[in-house]
């Protein structure tokens, strides 16, 4: 039957499985709305720059409205101070390009003197003078005719020769002045027109746009469509309001600076700076190329040309490193791999324009990631949040066995959180170490590897010191011994290992019972750790009762209980009338598993450390005999399950 079954899974009798298929779903998906989204651009490009421009004037429509001026007149003046701010910006440009042309044939001195000194240069220079003579040579002997060719100089044959060709250029209508013209023109002017008529409708209508998307996209869920349709407009907003005051800096001290070395045109040049720094990458270069090649044109020397070439290097250096990082921080929340990979990815869709609105776009596909189930994936590629969790981060490392790695992740942890709160993320690792185990991915040699890897990282943690604001009445004890720490043996009927921490079935019971050890002994209370094997009914009798105070058992995983049942019985009748609780801190919030659980122990549990801590402090704090009602009951349903065992 195997081999059967091995010959029918070769022909491919047994149809895929169902992860193969949603893979190759998403791929097919997503090769359509690729290629939607590229022949669809004459409509979807205008449609984005409308969606774009609505945000920037949805506060100036807010705020006429706030004056008490009636919507659709709101939305009209908004939508023609934006159309005469471009044309202002339009004319300013092409007025001071007429007059850089008109001053450039006073710069022809400067040019010609340059372009001869770099010609003597290359020349004086004996192996680029050498190179150009090889190249000129080699020239000149292709270019010369062989002698075996052609007809020429063969006694007897008629020469033929070439026949003179002249190209004449016909007389160009007015008409076709006008349309060479107008055609360049053509496509962006129908964009422009084609987003202004989208932008008045987007304002007219947003309130009933942003009803629709909330029902289309929440359906079920609209509170959560609500804040993700926030979170984004918000998001948005906020970067274009930034980007624009950083830009207008950027472009005033950018004309500031020209002017200052003397560049002609210095606040075209930063008007220019502050439009094509919303270009990411390239904006900063193009706008740098063209006062480069002035400053080379009208200046004898080349010190401008440098002086130039620093502005620019270091305005955009102390922008994008300093100013922008300390601006934004995360609240643009993309990672520099996705703001690339976007920038890419929209140029090559739409061009010119989608490296443009690369950005907007990839931050409104971020924050929809964010709020929807489905495209969850979005916001892992393009966000900047950690794509896992902090325990699975940290397995990780103890897979690779990196206790090093791990450590420097730690402390940068601990830098606002406590040891308690970390440990209890070591061990939803040790969970996941756990689930490997039951499943066979996990062998026992690895499992040792871990523990000691946790083991490392104790010993790497163990200068760490709590917060003053985690301290209990334990951290006040008095300083007997005069070494600056809390003695252990200041407890009331404190002794040097009052608490046993016994490892419930395997060593990874055993390693959170180390972290646990470690915890208390940062609290001045004697701790050590006993391993499921001595504590099994062949060893039990060999344990050292001698001032334990209180039995914490540790299990990652319980099980069904039976384990811990038999095995806090066990240490009762060594240890009897002890204190005791049962660690379960991989457990779930199934709640017949945690009655189970506690009919099966007899004590009480606790899931985190931090619970554990509370439970141990405040039983090492009780005077000496007197024995807790936690500890009653234990007994007790010690007793009962004993009878009905």
């Amino acid at each position: 039957m195997p081999d059967t079954a091995g010959r029918a899974a070769e022909r491919g009798a047994f149809p895929p499985s169902d992860s193969h298929l949603r893979f190759a779903a998403s791929m097919v998906v997503a090769a359509i709305v690729i290629a939607g989204v590229y022949f669809a651009r004459p409509v979807l490009v205008p449609l984005a720059l409308a969606i774009l421009l609505a945000f920037a004037l949805a506060p100036v429509v807010t705020l006429l409205r706030r004056w008490r001026v009636g919507h659709v007149v709101s939305v009209l003046l908004a939508t023609l101070f934006a159309m005469a701010a471009m044309c202002v910006v339009v004319l300013f440009i092409g007025t001071q390009l007429a007059h850089l042309a008109a001053d450039l044939p006073h710069y022809q001195r400067n040019i010609a003197h340059k372009l001869r000194s770099l010609e003597t240069s290359a020349t004086s220079d004996n192996l680029i003078g050498r190179t150009s003579s090889l190249l000129d040579t080699l020239g000149n002997q292709l270019s010369a005719p062989s002698a075996g060719n052609g007809q020429i100089g063969v006694p007897g044959v008629q020469e033929e020769r070439p026949v003179p060709v002249v190209i004449r250029q016909p007389a160009v209508s007015p008409f076709e002045i006008i349309e060479n013209i107008s055609r360049p023109l053509l496509d962006p002017l129908a964009t422009g027109g084609i987003a202004i008529i989208f932008v008045v409708f987007i304002l007219l209508q947003k309130e009933d746009l942003r009803d629709r998307f909330i029902w289309v996209a929440g359906t079920g869920d609209l509170q959560r469509a609500k804040i993700g349709l926030d979170d984004g407009a918000s998001r948005v907003s906020r970067y274009l309001l930034t980007q624009t005051v950083i830009n207008t800096v950027f472009g005033a001290l950018v004309g500031t600076g020209l002017w200052l070395i003397g560049v002609p045109n210095p606040g075209l040049w930063g008007l220019l700076a502050m439009m094509l720094r919303f270009i990411p990458y390239v904006g900063v270069p193009l706008a740098a190329a063209m006062p480069l090649l002035l400053s080379l044109a009208v200046d004898p020397g080349w010190s401008k040309v440098f002086w130039t070439a620093g502005l620019y290097v270091g305005l955009e250096a102390i922008t994008g490193q300093v100013v922008e990082p300390f601006l934004y921080g995360k609240s643009a929340g993309l990672s520099p791999l996705a703001v690339v990979a976007a920038a890419t990815f929209w140029t090559w869709v739409w061009g010119p324009v989608g490296l443009l609105l690369s950005t907007p776009l990839t931050l409104c596909l971020a924050v929809l990631g964010r709020h929807v189930e489905h495209l969850r994936f979005l916001d892992v590629l393009l966000g900047n949040r950690p794509p896992l969790a902090h325990e699975e981060s940290f397995y990780l490392r103890v897979l690779a066995g990196d206790p090093d790695n791990a450590a420097l992740l730690a402390e940068a942890f601990l830098k606002e959180h406590s040891a308690c709160e970390y440990y209890d993320i070591v061990l939803k690792a040790l969970a996941f170490a756990q689930a490997d185990v039951d499943r066979g991915a996990l062998d026992i040699p690895r499992c040792n590897a871990v523990k000691e890897l946790i083991d490392e990282l104790i010993q790497n943690l163990s200068d760490h010191q709590e917060p003053a604001a985690g301290a209990t009445a334990l951290d006040q004890q008095p300083d007997i011994d005069g070494t600056g720490s809390a003695n252990p043996h200041s407890l009331a009927g404190g002794a040097g290992q009052a608490v046993l921490c016994v490892a419930g079935r395997n060593v990874l019971d055993e390693a959170a019972a180390l972290l646990l050890v470690d915890l208390l002994g940062k609290r001045g209370i004697g701790a050590r750790v006993v391993s499921a094997n001595e504590a099994s009914s062949a060893n039990v009798q060999r344990l050292d009762p001698s001032d334990v105070r209180f039995i914490c058992l540790s299990y990652i995983d319980p099980g069904n209980g039976t384990n811990a049942h038999y095995l806090i019985r066990r240490l009762r009748r060594r240890i009897p009338g002890v204190q005791a609780i049962a660690g379960f801190w991989g457990l779930s919030g199934d709640n017949s598993r945690i009655l189970d659980a506690v009919a099966a122990t007899g004590c009480d549990i606790v899931t985190t450390l931090g619970e554990a801590m509370e439970r141990i402090t405040a039983a090492m704090n009780q005077p000496t005999g007197l024995s807790s009602p936690a500890t009653v009951t234990g007994e007790k349903t010690a007793h009962i399950a004993d009878a009905v065992a």
